[in-house]
């Protein structure tokens, strides 16, 4: 099998580091990794297939020679590293969000529209990590009967705000436990026992940009362009792996039953309902794999052409480091 020349953009940070894991894993045909990230990172190393890989600077002549570009940085970075990673002739798997809506940028969501990677033109975008979740819970719900809106609520670890999330929680938790006050720095209040009904800035009549994220991109993602969806973002003291409630609203009914079979059968999904054994999708099984347990699936009490379900996914891998690599074995 041909070898690729691999860059990792913002390696030192979660997602990045988690990138090189799935890297690995995956076997992916890595002939030589390219770590890249900040000058301050520039000249240590990093793990990867048992070897200490030296960090180079994120700069425009790094991409040289380079094959595949594995986005793992902020917005801004991404933006202005893409002109340079386009002039080297390199393919650009970007998990910033700042492609996603271009319409010359495909977004894309392996289980779900593996196609629209054909469409690219030298940038893939990978999608929101709860609206990843989301789509990937419900899509053989879409091929059922087309979903003409949703009512969501994300319950969202802390590790999604970055490594400091984690950290955070656990500071604040032995501070309480000491009887000590807690200074937030990570999250605008405090997160240990607690819950946090804002994530991103406000937007759209009250909604926020994460809270939009699922409409725009669930649209994109899903070929839906009049998909309406409303929802709630919480930042919950989990650390790991985020949870969704979705109500789906169809064009006619879809039953329990159907929904059941068709959700075992999807890919990347694993169906986890039985309410009277008390098994149902929760962050702890989920964290650190790449499936999305879905369960809870009822009707929707408000509407006859509705479903109620309950998902919960990885957010750092399925959610972003994986879904991106994911991507890339689909361009090979």
């Amino acid at each position: 099998m041909k070898e690729y020349t691999v860059a990792v953009l913002g390696a030192t940070g979660a997602v990045g580091r988690e990138m090189l894991k799935i890297l690995e894993e995956r076997n992916f045909p890595v002939g030589k990794l390219v770590p890249l990230a900040s000058s301050r990172s520039a000249g240590k190393a990093l793990p990867f297939r048992g070897e200490a890989v030296t960090i180079q600077e994120a700069a425009p002549g790094a991409f040289q020679g380079v094959d595949l570009v594995l986005g793992a940085a902020e917005n801004d970075v991404a933006k202005a590293m893409a002109p340079a990673i386009l002039a080297a002739g390199a393919v650009f798997v970007d998990n910033s969000s700042a492609f996603r809506l271009d319409p010359e940028v495909p977004l894309v969501v392996p289980e779900v529209n593996p196609e629209d990677v054909k469409l690219h033109k030298g940038i893939l975008a990978n999608p929101n990590c709860s609206t990843i979740i989301t789509v990937t819970a419900v899509n053989a719900l879409n091929a059922i009967r087309p979903i003409r809106a949703m009512t969501a609520s994300t319950y969202q670890a802390v590790s999604g705000a970055g490594a400091g999330g984690p950290l955070e929680l656990a500071a604040q938790v032995g501070a309480l436990a000491r009887g000590e006050q807690v200074q937030p720095k990570v999250f605008p209040y405090q997160i240990a026992f607690n819950l946090i009904p804002q994530i991103g800035s406000e937007q759209y009549f009250g909604y926020t940009s994460e809270e939009m994220k699922m409409q725009n991109e669930g649209r994109k993602i899903m070929h839906l362009p009049e998909l309406k969806v409303s929802c709630t973002c919480v930042r919950v003291p989990v650390v790991r792996s985020h949870s969704i409630s979705v109500s789906c609203h169809f064009d006619g009914p879809v039953s329990v039953e159907e929904a059941r079979a068709a959700i075992a059968a999807a890919p990347g999904c694993r169906l986890v309902d039985d309410l009277g054994a008390k098994k149902y999708p929760m962050p702890l099984d989920t964290s650190d794999q790449d499936l999305v347990f879905v369960g809870r699936i009822r009707p929707d009490l408000t509407d006859p052409n509705g479903l109620a379900l309950w998902c919960c996914g990885d957010q750092i891998r399925k959610g972003a480091a994986t879904n991106a690599v994911q991507i890339a074995e689909l361009l090979l």
